[in-house]
């Protein structure tokens, strides 16, 4: 019989807890957490401030009887851990009701404390009415401050997937909502041009964006707060600190275990810390980026519940690794819905990679049938192979399953030429005959076997503007004069073959459509008429947003 200590509850060490006694009905388990609440759904908090979640007990999954009586753990709540020692094989704990200390012996440790929001060193930043959210605690205080005061205002300062889950939960509340964030764009995860569709369905719902402008100073104003801009104040009833998190290490620190310069703890692939004894799960640790091998810390649920299983196998000597997170990852505004996995191009460039890029704009479903929508559709790949590194898709109903496709495109090592015989399910409310994840991979394929060579959005503003070049806009001429690329002559594809004979074949063209689509086909015409063609992938409309603001 072993005795196993949980440091933490919530997704990884609630996970651990279960596995640990499904494979093991004798060993003594007993689980610590610092809050009132051992296992909760902390992705649905801010559904709850919406409204959308309606009942409150919804969110908590198990509690500390219901773990003793189903899977026989000691569930400890109220309890901090403050020490690890590693040679004495023990844990010092304080009980935050009775304040009473004591250690605890272990054969085996799971830490999985979590993380915690960033709150910056700034005055006003502990104000009643400046708020964060991790927990059912800080949901409920949310909850209150709205009600008891009356609040018709809030602020939110962070653009990641808190921070917009937040400010639509908010927005349903009846609240006027702002969202600061100090980068040009919302979502990191998302390269810049993705991003823009998400700013412009966010401002279309009536929230307001401080974009490239960073928060800098708090001050209470009789019952609202003047919050004071890089560029800027506002005054608000309440704000909310969506700005990050950071691993909640500081009782590790003196500990010996190995952690990061950001105080997330090394593990290896089975999830063991630097003391063998010792195992790591969930937001606090360090893993690696599946695709690059570089260190990454992941704070998603998806993989801190894979990590406690394989941690909970390898105690059991159940051979078990983790091998490394990819960041899918999805999240709703609304109806808008975007997804990413693998990796962006900002990390693709760092990385100095060897990779290439296209754009589609798809309907999630047959156009015929109705209520279709477009998703804009980016997928990185291997220039020498192929192989899928990374996708993002942003747009409405069908973006989680095409998002789905291509992250276990990317976990099983496909390639493009591999994508294009995935026999997807289709029937008209659900897809088209040629499914977008096929679409992506034939043209990835054309581009890789020459049939099309792309240039870029970011690409447009360096071409000549010279006799050397003929740049060209094959839509429909209403399109054109309603707006266009700025020295790009416009012949609509359906008159192309009839005037290709004005064209002079010494000169290069650049051909661009609303999509890329029109212009693929035109830029096939060209090229099997003898000439030197290059085609805007994703089209005037991804050139015209993404100039917006980047």
């Amino acid at each position: 019989m072993k005795k196993i200590l949980i440091v933490g509850g919530v997704a990884g060490g609630a996970t651990a807890a279960t596995r640990l006694r499904r494979l093991n009905e004798k060993d003594n388990i007993i689980m610590f957490e610092k809050g009132k609440h051992i296992s909760f759904a902390n992705c649905g908090l801010p559904y709850h401030i919406g409204g959308v979640i309606h009942r409150r007990e919804d969110l908590l999954l198990q509690t500390p009887e219901s773990f003793r009586s189903r899977y026989n753990i000691d569930v400890r709540i109220n309890s901090e851990v403050l020490s690890i020692n590693p040679i004495s094989k023990k844990i010092s704990v304080k009980n935050l009701l009775t304040l009473e200390q004591y250690d605890e012996t272990y054969d085996k440790l799971i830490l999985a404390p979590g993380a915690a929001p960033i709150v910056p060193a700034m005055e006003g930043s502990t104000l009643d009415n400046v708020l964060t959210l991790r927990n059912i605690d800080d949901m409920d205080r949310i909850k209150q401050y709205i009600n008891l005061n009356n609040a018709k205002s809030a602020a939110i300062v962070g653009g990641g997937f808190i921070g917009l889950e937040m400010a639509e939960n908010l927005k349903k509340a009846g609240l006027k909502v702002s969202i600061i964030e100090m980068s040009k764009q919302l979502m990191a995860v998302l390269d810049p041009e993705m991003a823009e569709d998400v700013h412009r369905y966010i401002e279309q719902t009536g929230i307001t964006l401080y974009l490239g402008n960073g928060l800098s100073k708090i001050e209470k104003n009789e019952n609202k707060l003047k919050i004071t801009l890089s560029n800027g104040t506002l005054e608000e009833d309440m704000l909310i600190l969506a700005i990050g998190v950071r691993p909640e290490t500081a009782f590790i620190k003196d500990s010996g275990l190995s952690l990061n310069e950001r105080g997330g703890i090394i593990v290896n692939k089975y999830m063991q810390t630097s003391d063998p004894d010792i195992f790591a799960v969930g937001d606090a640790v360090q893993v690696n980026d599946f695709i690059s091998g570089k260190p990454v810390m992941v704070p998603l649920a998806g993989p801190a519940n894979k990590q406690a299983r394989i941690a909970a196998d390898n105690i059991n000597g159940i051979p078990s690794e983790y091998k490394g997170s990819q960041g899918s990852a999805i999240i709703k505004i609304f109806d808008m819905t975007a997804a990413v996995t693998g990796l962006n191009e900002k990390t693709a460039s760092s990385l100095n990679l060897n990779y290439d890029k296209i754009y589609l704009w798809l309907n999630d479903h047959a156009g015929y049938y109705p209520g279709s929508k477009p998703m804009s559709i980016k997928v990185i790949f291997d220039k020498e192979n192929g192989k899928i590194l990374g996708a993002q898709i942003v747009g409405f109903k069908g973006v989680d399953k095409r998002c789905d496709v291509l992250a276990v495109a990317i976990r099983a090592g496909m390639t493009a030429k591999e994508l294009k015989e995935l026999e997807l399910c289709y029937s008209p409310p659900f897809s088209s005959a040629k499914d977008p994840v096929n679409m992506a991979a034939y043209v990835i394929e054309n581009v890789m076997t020459g049939k099309i060579r792309n240039f870029h959005w970011h690409d447009v503003d360096s071409l000549p503007r010279d006799d050397s070049v003929i740049l060209l806009d094959v839509r429909e001429k209403l399109e054109y004069e309603e707006g266009h690329i700025e020295g790009f002559i416009n012949i609509a594809l359906d008159n192309l073959r009839e005037a290709i004979n004005g064209l002079d074949k010494k000169k290069t063209v650049y051909v661009n459509c609303h999509s890329g689509i029109r212009s693929y086909t035109a830029a096939r015409i060209l090229s099997q008429n003898g000439f030197n063609v290059f085609n805007l992938s994703g089209g005037y409309r991804l050139y015209k947003a993404a100039r917006l603001r980047i």
